[in-house]
């Protein structure tokens, strides 16, 4: 791309248009065993009296040269997000920001790309890329528990990755449940709603959940021999999803090493001494590369926390602008 080529502009409709679920999540799986880089992320409270927001700006680069996540070469980008719990009362997602990308070995800006739609794609694809490694071959069951606008993201993208064909919506608000659940149906996907939590988890195959709880939703005594639960909401210290049950019953994994220190669940545990550290398996970055075992038995519970990664917003970005040509 010229220096004086114009900055594109990218929609969350043109990333809709760019993307696939199987080939994001390949493009994530190449990004964890290439050769991008991604300093700690700065994370900072925003005080606010309907809610204390979040603003996250987490930068990547490619070390050198292209990578298999895309043809483009070398890029650099970082990710601009404000997540304002208060605004599902104002009718507006709670996640919002843009995707700033430069070409790598010059600096020149490459394209503005709507950061909240990127957000939904590649959280929902780390998530499948995390199951391609720990939930069971014949995962045939999924139970979403919530029903934001990750939710139809994520059974989208496991879908893509495991058999499944039946899923169950719950959520603390049984008619956005059945709402999301109707409509996903209405496109051919195998949807229903229940109010019924706990049977939904027993009978699934695979739990996943994205909400802003802040008690245990998910009780590790409903969890079924060899369940994968996938734990993509709590994103800070003060919210929870699973309860400490659930990671001792777990064979633990987490996206990257950020998870220990930061959102629910994993964190927590580890800082109220739940569970000990060696309890945590290992990350993406060493399932990915084979340095570290996924699933190893039919039977066994496997779980799966997601923080969020710059590596993963990169990837993403460098596959919507390779698929735009």
């Amino acid at each position: 791309m010229s220096a004086d080529a114009p900055l594109a502009v990218v929609s969350a409709a043109d990333i809709d248009r760019a993307l696939t679920f199987p080939g994001l999540v390949d493009a994530l799986e190449a990004g964890f065993r290439g050769d991008l880089v991604a300093p700690v992320r700065h994370h900072h409270g925003v005080a606010r009296p309907d809610g204390d927001a979040t603003l996250l700006l987490m930068p990547a680069w490619t070390a050198s040269g292209a990578t298999a996540a895309s043809a483009d070469g070398s890029a650099l980008g970082v990710k601009i997000v404000a997540v304002f719990p208060g605004n599902a009362a104002r009718g507006l997602a709670s996640v919002q920001g843009v995707y700033y990308l430069a070409d790598g070995a010059t600096g020149v800006p490459r394209a503005v790309l709507d950061g909240a739609r990127l957000t939904l794609w590649r959280t929902a694809c780390a998530s499948a890329l995390a199951a391609r490694h720990l939930a069971r071959p014949d995962t045939a069951r999924m139970t979403m528990v919530g029903a934001g606008a990750l939710a139809p993201f994520l059974i989208r993208a496991h879908m893509s990755q495991r058999p499944i064909t039946d899923v169950t919506i719950w959520n603390r608000d049984p008619a956005k449940a059945q709402a999301l659940a109707a409509s996903l149906a209405a496109e051919g996907l195998p949807t229903r709603a229940s109010a019924d939590l706990e049977s939904a988890v027993r009978e699934a195959d695979l739990v996943s959940c994205a909400t802003l709880s802040r008690e245990p939703l998910v009780h590790g005594a409903w969890l079924a021999p060899g369940a994968h639960l996938d734990l993509v909401g709590a994103f800070n210290l003060a919210m929870r999803e699973a309860d400490d049950d659930a990671l001792r019953r777990s064979r633990v994994h987490v996206d990257t090493p950020a998870a220990l220190e930061e959102g629910g669940d994993v964190a927590i545990a580890l800082r109220d001494g739940a569970i000990a550290h060696d309890r945590v398996r290992g990350d993406l970055f060493g399932l990915c590369r084979g340095e570290v075992p996924g699933r190893t038995s039919a039977d066994e519970i496997t779980l799966f926390k997601s923080v969020g990664a710059a590596i993963e917003d990169l990837a993403a970005a460098m596959a919507v602008m390779a698929a735009r040509g």
